[in-house]
């Protein structure tokens, strides 16, 4: 059954380029209206561009309906008039991709404090204000799908991408707690960790692997996740068409008597600790202090 789009309002931010583009011009290809969301800067977050604008005549040229804006995601009132006027023209706004985000990498040593800043507010800053931005409308229709666009880098970790991987990681946070804030609003979030060759990984990859890695095999896990039957609180890897589930687990735990709550106890017992024959996948934050308590309650009734 082929999955559309049509009637739906979709917000991409960062479209101008690469995966952003690749996700405004299929929504747009399904039927949805689309706002192309562009400040039109470069790789580093400098300067600006009419790249929206582009986007906009591509879809429309190919009888899609779409508008573009010039926002800045780091600008929570820009945000809240790009909202409004989706809401003018269209009525509302059912699907938002996260996507906006710019590169300053360096080893954290040579990084400065305000390199780091202004990628964690770009990248995870922005995505809340965006977000905050259609919150209220997304509830009030009782519909929405949000896509957090993050990375393997928050995931894993990557040499020299300090900013970029807090960022990128707090993007999951954010997710996994609007997913349980939304749910009774129909409000699905999830993650996706895109590997592409774009203009961010151009000086990254080899060019055969730049090419394998191409933004259009990244585009059919995105369109799933803002689908009207996505899962919510997902996080998936795509790349080169390999699509990944991924998961932030934890072991069951291991309860120390009185005596052994010291760091010699703590680290004679590391290895159980760190056990992962027993880790599941983390729904929620509760989960944690959950696990303790069942732990305290089998000790109590042995």
């Amino acid at each position: 059954m082929s999955i559309s789009f049509k009637d739906k309002v979709a917000i991409v931010t960062g479209a101008g380029n690469g995966l952003g583009r690749a996700y405004a011009h299929e929504l747009a290809r399904r039927g949805a209206k689309v706002v192309v969301n562009d400040l039109g800067g470069a790789r580093d977050g400098t300067g600006h561009s009419d790249a929206a604008l582009k986007v906009v005549e591509e879809i429309k040229s190919a009888g899609g309906e779409a508008m573009s804006n010039g926002g800045s995601v780091a600008e929570y009132e820009q945000m809240v008039e790009m909202v409004a006027k989706a809401k003018e023209a269209w009525g509302g706004v059912h699907i938002l991709i996260n996507n906006a985000g710019i590169l300053r990498d360096k080893t954290f040593a040579k990084m400065t404090p305000a390199d780091f800043e202004l990628v964690v507010r770009v990248h995870l800053l922005g995505a809340a204000f965006t977000t905050k931005a259609v919150w209220d409308t997304m509830r009030e229709q009782n519909y929405g799908r949000i896509l957090m666009i993050s990375s393997s880098t928050g995931l894993g970790g990557n040499f020299g991408q300090s900013n970029y991987g807090a960022a990128k990681m707090g993007m999951v946070g954010l997710a996994k707690t609007l997913y349980l804030e939304g749910a009774k609003h129909d409000i699905r979030v999830n993650s996706l960790a895109p590997t592409a060759g774009t203009r961010m990984t151009e000086d990254i990859f080899p060019e055969e692997a730049y090419k394998a890695f191409n933004a259009e095999s990244v585009v059919p896990a995105a369109l799933f996740l803002v689908s009207e039957d996505a899962p919510t609180n997902a996080i998936v890897g795509a790349g080169a068409g390999v699509y990944q589930g991924a998961w932030l687990t934890m072991n069951k735990g291991v309860l120390l008597s009185e005596s052994e709550r010291t760091v010699e106890g703590v680290a004679a017992a590391w290895d159980s600790i760190n056990d992962r024959s027993t880790a599941q996948p983390v729904n929620n934050g509760m989960e944690q202090s959950q696990h303790a308590l069942e732990l305290l309650e089998a000790a109590r009734k042995a």
